[in-house]
């Protein structure tokens, strides 16, 4: 029997209710109460914030965040910039999201950071490259405004800059690591020096399936189905999981990594994530490689814990090995 031609659109995707592909390719988007977290969406009153655009032909923009650590008493205190990239499996997601701009604003009073959290263009309308390329354009950005833009040009030093991303932005922070961090590609950025990068639980994929991803249970905030789901939606159109956007040791990448130079990375872990495996297979391979790369691990707990619970025990402790990350990285880069 064949469809009836005549039959209403239904849905065929579905991403946690924000992003709806209809049968007849329309797309639908919606603010879902996933925005908000479990516990209830609760920043940091101690922490100032602003928002700016830095692509307007896309309608792209980002938010900055000043911490209380800025005023510092007497002449303005200089502090680390984080470029942060949320998660939303390249398909849905906003800094303007209430769960995001409390775990930014988190970031940058534990960090002592200033913290500049963007969107970028998501898919299926934007399929990959276009997040890559929407980060890059990013911190091009903060090198074009580092002594313009009032907060940044009072606070942010730009020779400790480090990029930082949850899943989605975890894949982020790995290409602007690979595409910025190496010799005259750093010299893009200028007065900005990329000194370091954090991936939590970035969303790496592949062929076969791993022994977490195997293992996860139905009905985990992020299990195969909607992997899967956000695979399909945000690779090119026909492209396989291997593809070289998602997975770093893709046989199709070219160049490979093997003669990128990258920065100080640290991976964050989550115990309890579908993403377990790939993570740790990323900080081995790499760690072959003789990449300056390590992980924390974090038992016990499942994907994107730190946007949704961003006030618990495992974020404070997930803060400070961050933070530690960023003094260790930035002291050797003084010697």
């Amino acid at each position: 029997m064949t469809p009836d031609a005549h039959a209403p659109p239904h849905v065929v995707e579905d991403c946690r209710g924000a992003l709806l592909v209809l049968s007849d390719g329309t797309v639908v988007r919606s603010t879902p109460p996933i925005a908000a977290a479990p516990e209830g969406v609760r920043a940091d009153p101690s922490v100032e914030w602003k928002d700016a655009v830095y692509d307007a032909a896309h309608g792209l923009g980002l938010r900055i965040y000043k911490p209380a650590a800025a005023a510092g008493g007497g002449a303005a205190k200089k502090l680390p910039v984080v470029v942060y990239f949320h998660g939303g499996g390249f398909c849905i997601g906003s800094y303007a999201w209430p769960i995001f701009h409390a775990a930014c604003s988190r970031l940058a009073a534990g960090l002592d950071a200033v913290v500049v959290s963007a969107d970028y263009r998501l898919a299926p309308e934007h399929r990959l490259p276009a997040a890559i390329d929407d980060a890059a354009a990013v911190l091009l950005w903060l090198r074009d405004n580092i002594t313009t833009q009032p907060w940044l040009a009072e606070h942010a030093d730009a020779a400790r800059t480090f990029v930082a991303g949850e899943s989605a932005g975890g894949v982020l922070a790995h290409h602007m690591n690979a595409r910025f961090f190496s010799g005259t590609a750093s010299e893009q950025l200028r007065a900005v020096r990329l000194r370091g990068f954090v991936q939590m639980m970035p969303f790496f994929a592949g062929g076969e399936p791993t022994p977490s991803e195997l293992a996860c249970p139905d009905g985990a905030f992020l299990d195969r189905d909607m992997a899967g789901r956000y695979v399909r939606l945000s690779l090119p159109a026909g492209a396989a999981a291997d593809h070289p956007f998602l997975n770093p040791f893709s046989l199709d990448a070219a160049p490979g990594l093997e003669g990128v130079d990258v920065g100080p990375t640290l991976v964050v872990v989550a115990g309890d994530d579908i993403l377990r495996d790939r993570n740790l297979e990323y900080v081995r391979r790499m760690r072959e490689m003789g990449k300056p790369v390590e992980a924390v691990e974090f038992k016990g707990q499942g994907h994107a814990f730190f946007t949704l619970r961003p006030w618990s025990e495992a974020v404070d402790e997930m803060v400070r090995a961050v933070k530690g990350f960023m003094d260790k990285v930035s002291a050797q880069a003084e010697l």
